[in-house]
């Protein structure tokens, strides 16, 4: 009997440790069942967070790639943060050049004052980051959402702010808040850290390719001729050039406004109201010719047109241009006078060629042979004229079709110098004005030029002398040789120049030529007339010169720049009023 209650106790016994370990065994097992589940769900959270991180990050980019518009990329991400966070209200508060915008969108409704206590910590928040103090009357709200509920008088209990930077400046910040405490721990915003970190980084990056972008444009806008006014859709002055400001006479450190052109133009022209119609009907004008103190301008007006990703146009601001056409106009007013002159050198030729024909023509009219042959004279004398004259402009219409050429050959300068000034000498002795030739030492005797070219120049230069000459008056062609790095001023005066008017230094460096110089002690050119002596229709002002009765064509001296700079010389003039002119020509040494 005490065998068998032992053995019923040892199995008792082993039966107790076996449910024991069972016990323990089926214990562990739903430990470690349920250790899983917390990993598995968090983990499921983790990929939840991740997911929601890749896709805010990737609808930024989407964003961020063709917009700088901060609102935007912040309600991108307020938009959606519900995804992974708890709140009652989510804001943010952005800097602006007059005002604080604070936006809050409400998940949950809430009392007036929660939203007055957020605003409020915002402002310090952005206060401190600054280090500046904001008032409440510079904030401007907006508010979306659920609706304010006054009975609700749950205050703020958990609360965080991130700042908002972009290009390492702070513009905002952006904060979540609930009635309820202890909701925000370190992962939350740390995610929340890394997608505005994203963001401000890709708008900063998208700002200094625009920064870059924008120097250039202005760098451009800057260097330009013309007048160059942007304007937003407020008329607000955006872009202005140093031309614009030069046209209206304004100073270039000042702050401009559209009121300031108004006033410049003084009603020659209506800016605000072609702007306005430019903007709003998305038209472009163009007015006629305006003087705006001693200069005209054609003042364009044109929208500045955008073009959205959507292929949508819209209207951004207005742009004008205010074009110099000064020139145009001077060039226009001489060829007006040129046409005039024209018409009266072919007329009186052709008009006398014309009696002189019909005296010819008249057999009742008896003629002695010397009338005779002086109508003749005079028909040849005005026909050569007029050929002359004719031969200039298709000379001139040569040289602007790039098809003037001269004839280089084996020539003696000295000889073709001379031949010339015998030639007009003969014509001075009725004008009492003296003419001579003189030249210097080393000259070659023969050299390689296009002697027909050198003649026409000189026809042209000792001609013009002798006009713009009064009576007792000397003209001297003087011909020299110039080695290279020498003083041209001692070179001429070893060849008898004896004028106050002073050869440019610069010529010094000159290739080694033979110089020539036809110098006068006449009327002079004004100093303002002389840059513009060589251009075409230019005319010399006559007023002093006896020996003139009519303008020239203003095309011989052209012609003569053309034939010169052919031979790889120059042409220039030096001159004082009442003193005389030296016009000079070089043939460099081949």
């Amino acid at each position: 009997m005490d065998f068998l209650f032992i053995i019923f106790l040892i199995i008792l016994i082993a039966a107790f440790f076996v449910v024991v370990l069972l016990f323990l065994k089926n214990k562990k097992l739903k430990k470690d069942i349920s250790i899983k589940e917390i990993k598995i769900e968090e983990r499921g959270k983790e990929m939840d967070s991740k997911m929601y991180e890749l896709a805010i990050l990737k609808e930024l980019g989407d964003r961020v790639g063709y917009s700088l518009d901060v609102h935007q990329i912040i309600d991108v991400i307020t938009g959606s943060l519900h995804q992974f966070i708890n709140y009652s209200a989510v804001s943010y508060m952005l800097l602006e050049p007059e005002k604080i915008l604070f936006k809050i969108h409400l998940e949950k409704s809430v009392h007036r004052d929660f939203i007055n206590e957020v605003r409020d910590r915002m402002l310090k928040s952005l206060g401190a980051l600054l280090d500046k103090e904001f008032k409440e009357n510079q904030v401007e709200e907006f508010m979306s959402g659920a609706i304010l509920i006054e009975e609700v008088k749950e205050p703020v209990q958990s609360f965080f702010n991130i700042p908002l930077v972009i290009a390492e400046k702070v513009v905002g910040v952006l904060t979540v808040a609930d009635t309820r405490s202890g909701l925000y721990k370190e992962n939350e915003m740390t995610i929340l850290y890394k997608i505005t970190n994203q963001a401000s980084q890709a708008v900063t990056k998208l700002q200094e390719v625009v920064a870059t972008e924008q120097s250039k444009l202005n760098a451009m806008v800057i260097s330009m001729t013309d007048g160059i006014v942007m304007t937003d859709l407020d008329y607000r002055i955006l872009v202005i050039n140093p031309a614009a400001r030069h046209a209206l006479s304004m100073d270039e450190k000042k702050d401009v406004t559209i009121f300031d052109f108004i006033d410049n133009l003084g009603g020659k022209f209506d800016i605000r109201g072609r702007l306005e119609e430019s903007v709003k009907l998305k038209k472009e004008y163009s007015s006629e010719r305006i003087l705006l103190g001693e200069k005209f301008f054609q003042i364009f007006v044109l929208p500045v047109k955008s073009v959205s990703v959507l292929g949508q146009e819209s209207v951004t601001g207005g742009v004008v241009i205010f074009h110099d056409i000064t020139s145009e106009v001077e060039i226009e007013t001489l060829r007006k006078d040129f046409t005039s002159m024209l018409v009266h050198e072919l007329r009186s030729p052709l008009d006398g060629i014309k009696k002189i024909s019909e005296v010819l023509r008249n057999k009742d009219i008896k003629l002695e042979p010397k009338g005779h042959d002086d109508y003749i004279d005079l028909i040849y004398r005005n026909s050569s004229g007029m050929l002359e004259l004719v031969n200039d402009i298709l000379d001139v219409a040569k040289i602007e079709a790039g098809k003037f050429d001269i004839k280089k050959q084996e020539a003696d300068i000295k000889k073709t110098i001379l031949d010339r000034v015998s030639f007009y000498s003969v014509s001075t002795s009725d004008s009492q004005i003296h003419l001579n030739a003189s030249f210097g030492p080393d000259i070659p005797e023969k050299m390689m030029f296009d002697p027909e070219g050198v003649e026409h120049v000189l026809n042209n230069l000792i001609s013009n002398a002798l006009k713009y000459s009064n009576k007792d008056k000397e003209v001297k062609v003087i011909t020299f040789l110039h080695n290279k790095g020498n003083d041209i001023n001692e070179e001429a005066r070893g060849a008898k120049y004896d004028s106050s008017n002073v050869l440019s230094k610069d010529l010094d460096n000159n290739p080694s030529s033979i110089v020539v110089l036809v110098s006068d002690n006449g009327i002079g050119i004004k100093e303002e007339d002389v840059p513009h002596i060589f251009n075409k229709f230019k005319q010399l002002d006559t007023k002093g010169a006896i020996s003139i009765k009519q303008k020239g064509t203003g095309l011989g001296l052209v012609i003569t720049k053309s034939i010169v700079e052919e031979h790889g010389g120059c042409v220039g003039v030096v001159s004082k009023v009442g003193v005389g002119s030296t016009f000079f020509f070089t043939l460099p040494l081949v």
